[in-house]
C-alpha cells in the first residue's frame, strides 16, 4: 500500500458492484513476485559482505564500507517489499503486509475506492493508497469487495491501529550484521 502522489483516474469502482459472496478475510490475489525481485533480494546478501571483507586500505575504507552498506540496505528493502507483500480485506479494515511494515487502513478512512491503471486506489483524505501488482483483471473485483467490505463496515466502531514491523525487519538487521561483520572478522577489528 503505496502513497500516491497524484495521477487521474481511469473508472472508479461501483458500490453497487457485487464481491459475488466472497467470505472476508479475503486475499487480493496478487501476481508472484519475478525471478529478479528473488535476485535482487539475494544479492546484497552475498556481495556487501565479500566487498566489505576485501576493502582495506585505510580510513577511506570505513566510508566504502559504510556507503555499500547502506546501498545494499537499501536494495534488501525495496526488493523485500516486492518479494514479500500480501493484501487482506477484513471486516474492519483493509490489512497490507510488506516485507517492513504490517499497515491498516480502517474502511471508515476510506473515502473513495477508484480503479487507476489495473491498480486500485483507496483515498482518505488527501492521502491516497494505491494498491498495485493484482493480478491481470482482478483489479475490478477486488474494488468491488473493497466497497462491499467498506459498506458493511459503516455502522461497525472503528479500530485504528499504527503501521508495525514485518518479518523484514529481521533481513535487513541480520544483512547488517553480515555486511559489517564480514569486513570486521577479515581485518580482526572485533
Amino acid at each position: 500500500m503505496g502513497n500516491r502522489s497524484g495521477g487521474t483516474d481511469d473508472a472508479a469502482a461501483r458500490p453497487d458492484a457485487q464481491p459475488s459472496g466472497e467470505a472476508l478475510p479475503w486475499r487480493v490475489p496478487l501476481d508472484p513476485a519475478p525471478w529478479w525481485a528473488w535476485a535482487l533480494f539475494v544479492v546484497p546478501f552475498l556481495a556487501v559482505p565479500a566487498l566489505n571483507s576485501w576493502l582495506w586500505m585505510g580510513a577511506r575504507d570505513f566510508l566504502a564500507v559504510g556507503l555499500f552498506t547502506l546501498i545494499g540496505a537499501s536494495v534488501v528493502r525495496v526488493a523485500g517489499g516486492v518479494v514479500l507483500y500480501r493484501v487482506e480485506i477484513t471486516e474492519t479494515a483493509l490489512k497490507a503486509r510488506t516485507s517492513l511494515l504490517v499497515r491498516s487502513l480502517a474502511w471508515q478512512d476510506v473515502d473513495e475506492i477508484e480503479i487507476v491503471d489495473d491498480a486500485v486506489v483507496l483515498t482518505s483524505g488527501k492521502d491516497e493508497n494505491e494498491i498495485n501488482g493484482i493480478a491481470t483483471g482482478q483489479a475490478a473485483h477486488a474494488a468491488a469487495v473493497m466497497q462491499a467490505a467498506r459498506e458493511a463496515a459503516g455502522a461497525r466502531p472503528v479500530r485504528r491501529s499504527r503501521p508495525r514491523p514485518g518479518i523484514g525487519v529481521v533481513f535487513v538487521l541480520s544483512y547488517l550484521v553480515l555486511a559489517v561483520g564480514a569486513f570486521l572478522i577479515r581485518w580482526q577489528l572485533v
